[in-house]
């Protein structure tokens, strides 16, 4: 992560605290933090591990502004300008503080709130840190136990594409699904209607998984397995309705590496969505090879390649077809 891709204009820390019992309560910081070397490189981080993380649900703004602020909060800032970052962030936290209360959520913990242009994106990032125990040496080469955030842990975050909202996008906010029903109120939270057209998702990872078997220097045989292997996977997905989990299908698609394809589904980049059911519409390219030219149109499974009933000669770029049916021998005789 560089200068030239993520540049932080504002960060600031407040602080959601969980009593044993009743409401919770918030210590706000009264300015932003300094954008020192320490708050660069703690936003740095939680970008990073944002970006690695598979899990991600992607959607919208709500429309009822009345039991949604997000928006309107968002508006004033970034549109109407009649909302600095210190009195934004200070909102966004009462807001975050009513949500939490509202579920009966346990844990509290640091609120980060950024503003940072991220690979060229306007983008506005909260997340909820919580600390956990590590150890240090100190002098003397003694033993001490140090509190520090836990990132491996991260559970609450979000990021909204102030960009991308501006220019009317489909889906402009990204957050962590975490584990059990973490994503439920942090999603109200955000304000944010759930955008995943199964469809256009599932081409996108099938175009993705495509590139992959195409880019690691496989032979035939082991690409077409691992093209016919993920059809079936994702096909049976479909059938018995199971969502889909991107770490999930990266270990069955590709066992020998599964952390290599993990990787190439999580980029950010390709903003890949989970949790849908694969449309078992957009698979055949898994499979299938499909062509036309200005006299010609074709189509044959991969398995036609490794039987020999299609041929490629890439010598002569000429495509053999054997076993050819009575109907098409028939017709083609007629000519």
């Amino acid at each position: 992560m560089t200068e030239s891709t993520h540049v932080i204009s504002s960060l600031v820390i407040h602080r959601l605290i969980r009593e044993a019992e009743g409401p919770s309560r918030v210590e706000l910081r009264a300015a932003p933090n300094p954008l020192d070397d320490a708050a660069v490189r703690l936003m740095e981080r939680l970008c990073r591990h944002f970006s690695e993380r598979p899990g991600k649900g992607f959607g919208h703004f709500e429309q009822d502004e009345r039991n949604f602020p997000m928006p309107g909060l968002v508006r004033r800032h970034v549109l109407e300008q009649s909302l600095d970052f210190a009195s934004l962030s200070a909102e966004m936290v009462t807001h975050l503080q009513q949500r939490v209360d509202e579920d009966k959520v346990e844990d509290g913990g640091y609120v980060l709130i950024a503003r940072a242009t991220v690979f060229g994106a306007d983008c506005l990032y909260v997340a909820l840190l919580q600390e956990t125990l590590g150890t240090v040496i100190g002098d003397g080469l003694a033993v001490h136990d140090s509190p520090h955030l836990d990132f491996a842990g991260l559970q609450v975050a979000g990021r909204i594409d102030l960009s991308a909202w501006q220019a009317g996008a489909e889906r402009y906010i990204a957050f962590l699904k975490g584990r059990g029903d973490v994503a439920g109120w942090f999603k109200r939270f955000l304000g944010c209607t759930d955008v995943v057209i199964a469809l256009k998702e599932t081409k996108k990872l099938v175009e993705t998984l495509t590139h992959f078997a195409e880019t690691q220097q496989l032979e035939a045989p082991a690409r077409d397995e691992l093209m016919e292997r993920a059809h079936l996977i994702l096909e049976q997905m479909n059938e018995s309705g199971a969502a889909l989990d991107l770490a999930e299908v990266a270990s069955q698609v590709f066992p020998d590496a599964p952390q290599k394809l993990a990787d190439t589904l999580k980029d950010e980049a390709l903003d890949l969505a989970s949790g849908f059911v694969p449309d078992k519409r957009a698979l055949r390219p898994l499979i299938r090879f499909k062509a036309s030219a200005e006299d010609w149109k074709l189509e044959f499974d991969r398995s036609g390649l490794r039987s020999g009933s299609v041929q490629y000669d890439k010598t002569s770029n000429t495509l053999v077809l054997t076993n050819v049916p009575e109907n098409l021998k028939k017709l083609l005789l007629e000519e």
